[in-house]
């Protein structure tokens, strides 16, 4: 990990910090550690998300860290055929291959680096899993999937896929070159993205070097998340401790600060995280498995179209 890294770190474009007199730093309101489960057919997650209010993680709903696990031959698994409604997954492969299908032709082979946003909308059946090869070879497997809210108006939008490859992703770095930072989604300091929102958000991937400082500039209009994918270090000008799978929820201000511990895991040389922020929806939020509508009525709704199969079918070939 990461599976993107320039070779030369110093070529790539700088985020200045900002003026400390001009810019308030976000405090940390609260640290979670993500419990350890299973998703789909058995592949292993941290539930990024547990246990954090909804206010404070608004427009996100769920994040779950898929891996980082190595499987033997004949382990890797991934989900069956389920339906969605009512936001946005966002599917960031670090390490290893996913394999995308959803009923309405979307989908592909996302590896390395890429990443797939499927815009779920009105609703549509959908499948995630390892290619075959990557079942029969083993290998190592690492990702990130992210579900990011609809506002009501944008809650039966059409389905859109969204195939993001790692070299589309903007690469850029810190002021002293000790941390680089991959922009997948968003604005950072007038540098954009190329994953296209329907809610307002910022999605990056930063690597912090061992003893290295990270101040990075964040809109005041959207709420702040730090998660560690691996490496410990702190959050926030008073330092407060993380480590792999916990998830820092950060206060008002105008910018965010990391730095990394000055001695790493051996497994993980460098702090990896996850920043995270967007404009909270600030509308209710009703959630019953895969579909996150506004209203239980809407919820019912949803599963009845599910059964009803309005929701499409799927294709005679992966029946």
């Amino acid at each position: 990990m990461p599976a993107i890294t320039p070779d030369d770190t110093l070529s790539l474009p700088v985020v200045p910090e900002p003026d400390p007199q001009a810019s308030t730093d976000r405090p940390v309101l609260s640290v979670a550690t993500a419990p350890a489960g299973y998703e789909g057919e058995g592949f292993p997650v941290r539930r990024a998300f547990a246990g954090v209010p909804q206010h404070l993680l608004d427009p996100f709903i769920h994040m779950d860290q898929m891996g980082e696990v190595e499987y033997a031959p004949g382990e890797a698994r991934g989900t069956a055929w389920h339906p969605h409604r009512g936001f946005e997954t966002v599917t960031y492969m670090i390490d290893g291959t996913f394999q995308h299908q959803d009923s309405t032709g979307g989908g592909g082979l996302i590896t390395n680096g890429d990443t797939q946003w499927m815009t779920a909308g009105s609703g549509l059946l959908h499948i995630e899993r390892p290619p075959d090869d990557l079942v029969a070879s083993g290998g190592l497997f690492h990702g990130v999937q992210l579900w990011v809210n609809l506002p009501a108006a944008d809650k039966f939008v059409d389905p859109r896929y969204q195939d993001i490859r790692g070299g589309q992703v903007k690469l850029l770095r810190s002021p002293d070159g000790g941390a680089v930072l991959r922009l997948i989604a968003g604005t950072l300091d007038g540098y954009e993205g190329p994953g296209v929102t329907h809610t307002p958000i910022t999605y990056v991937h930063a690597t912090v070097a061992p003893g290295a400082r990270l101040v990075v500039p964040w809109s005041p209009d959207f709420n702040a998340l730090v998660y560690v994918l691996a490496g410990r270090g702190t959050v926030g000008a008073a330092g407060r401790p993380v480590h792999t799978g916990q998830l820092a929820a950060l206060g008002d201000g105008g910018h965010l600060t990391l730095t990394a511990d000055a001695t790493q895991d051996r497994h993980t040389p460098n702090l990896e995280v996850l920043l995270l922020g967007g404009r909270p929806i600030r509308e209710p939020v009703a959630q019953y498995g895969p579909f996150v509508m506004n209203t239980r009525a809407e919820l019912a709704q949803a599963v009845e179209d599910f059964q009803a199969g309005r929701m499409g079918h799927i294709p005679a070939e992966r029946r």
